[in-house]
């Protein structure tokens, strides 16, 4: 393949070459080296049949997703169009009516009024007013919004973070992956110019609903062994800009036709950084989002970028799926204390994301930060691990599904109780439905980071300097 493996140690899934034989045989002999879809040092082994039953896994449901995009992207597009209309035509009613006048109003994809489908579950646009600068839920809260635009156009973004919020908007950037041989990685920048000091947030888009080749990402359980870092999942790794022939270089060497995630992110933090010596920068991200904001913080310290880590006041993320082993963990643990970084994962409920991929004995996935977590009357707690952490458990079930009860009834009161603001739309009612049959579902929305970074009863010196992990 090429790619530089310092410990010799990585293995990377290529399901496109996988025959329904290659899959049938992986399940019956331990030796993966000679798999013809499946890279990684000669000798490399699955004993357990349960790792074995793992990779098979992973590969058929990467097939599956590319069998099934187009009809996905077809699906996504309707439901876009179908809400956007919706919602310019002012309902049901009023689309029907202006439909037979020939009035219906159609807003364009890449236009200020056009919203994603993860927009129409969660409409809101402005910061919470009642949470300042200097308040210790105002970072949490600026990156669940910035998290949440990054799913949307660039002219919405432009629009809402220069007319709503104040600040300004740098740019919305698409990124080369050299694996899918596509852009498929997102990522926002803006800047808070009324912060002192200036603050800059980097926010990563997350897995798209109705996008196949990002949900691959998800599921594609291949690793990558840093040397003296840990093993990191390869999926995540490639999204962030792996480079296929070279590995993770410090600099690269020539400017090709493409554009990496952590290449260009690090350089346009230079530049910025260069023009405003007093500002600081966060990252931030939710779902796959989350993971890559982790996961560019482990490659500036991998590569000893000591000017921007000093420059670097924190990392927020929601509901974020886990990354790495247990030697990559502590190796953050301690380089985010040495650098006196920041690092907060909020967990809301029985979200599944932060509880995936599994930390058992057969995967070797796990957190290295206690989380904040928050239950569905968002109260708020610093655990180790979230609670059911491998989220698929028989003794779960039904207070999952009573919990998803719960948080339909809730949708109700909350605006009650809170203010309008926090009413639900028809859409986000429906959705909550789905949670009755699988309740980590809509519990990874956005909506319920946004409430929880907003009503959380988080204890307010959790969030104060002496928060970061020791």
């Amino acid at each position: 393949m090429g790619t530089e493996q310092p410990n010799g140690d990585y293995l990377f899934l290529n399901s496109h070459e996988a025959s329904v034989v290659d899959l049938v045989s992986l399940l019956f002999s331990s030796n993966l080296s000679n798999r013809k879809f499946i890279d990684c040092p000669q000798g490399l082994e699955a004993r357990l049949f349960r790792q074995r039953w793992l990779l098979f896994t992973s590969v058929v449901a990467q097939k599956i997703l590319v069998a099934i995009d187009p009809f996905l992207k077809m699906l996504g597009d309707m439901l876009e169009l179908l809400l956007n209309r919706l919602s310019s035509n002012g309902g049901f009613v009023r689309l029907f009516f202006n439909f037979l006048k020939g009035k219906m109003m159609t807003p364009e994809r890449s236009s200020a009024e056009f919203l994603s489908v993860i927009g129409h579950l969660d409409t809101r646009v402005d910061l919470d007013k009642t949470i300042h600068h200097k308040d210790a839920k105002y970072k949490g809260l600026l990156s669940i919004m910035a998290s949440k635009f990054s799913y949307e156009n660039e002219q919405f973004i432009s629009n809402a973070v220069t007319n709503h919020w104040g600040m300004k908007f740098l740019g919305l950037y698409s990124f080369w992956n050299d694996y899918q041989k596509h852009e498929s990685t997102k990522a926002m920048i803006v800047q808070d110019t009324k912060s002192e000091p200036n603050l800059i947030v980097v926010a990563f888009r997350g897995t798209t609903p109705f996008d196949a080749e990002q949900w691959k990402t998800d599921v594609d359980i291949s690793w990558y062994d840093l040397p003296n870092v840990g093993k990191i999942h390869g999926g995540f790794m490639k999204a962030l800009g792996l480079l296929e022939n070279s590995g993770w270089p410090k600099e690269m060497d020539e400017k090709g036709p493409h554009r990496y995630a952590y290449y260009t992110i690090r350089e346009e933090l230079r530049a910025m950084l260069r023009e405003n010596e007093d500002a600081k920068f966060i990252l931030t991200g939710h779902s796959l989002g989350g993971a890559l904001a982790i996961l560019f913080v482990s490659m500036l310290i991998f590569h000893e970028e000591e000017v921007l880590l000093d420059k670097l006041e924190g990392v927020y993320t929601f509901g974020q799926p886990r990354v790495g082993d247990e030697m990559f963990g502590e190796f953050m643990k301690s380089k985010l204390k040495k650098y006196d970084v920041r690092y907060m994962r909020y967990v809301y409920s029985n979200d599944m994301v932060p509880r995936i991929p599994y930390d058992d004995k057969s995967l070797f996935f796990k957190h290295f930060s206690p989380c904040l977590y928050f239950n569905s009357l968002y109260q708020g707690q610093i655990l180790e691990e979230e609670p059911n952490k491998n989220y698929f458990s028989v003794f779960w079930v039904i207070p999952k599904i009573l919990n998803a009860v719960w948080e339909v009834i809730r949708g109700f009161l909350l605006p009650l109780v809170v203010g309008r603001e926090y009413k639900q739309n028809l859409f986000m009612v429906v959705f909550r439905l789905v949670g009755l049959v699988i309740p980590g579902l809509p519990a990874h929305c956005p909506e319920n980071y946004v409430n929880a970074a907003r009503l959380g009863s988080l204890n307010e010196n959790l969030e104060l300097p002496n928060s970061k992990y020791d």
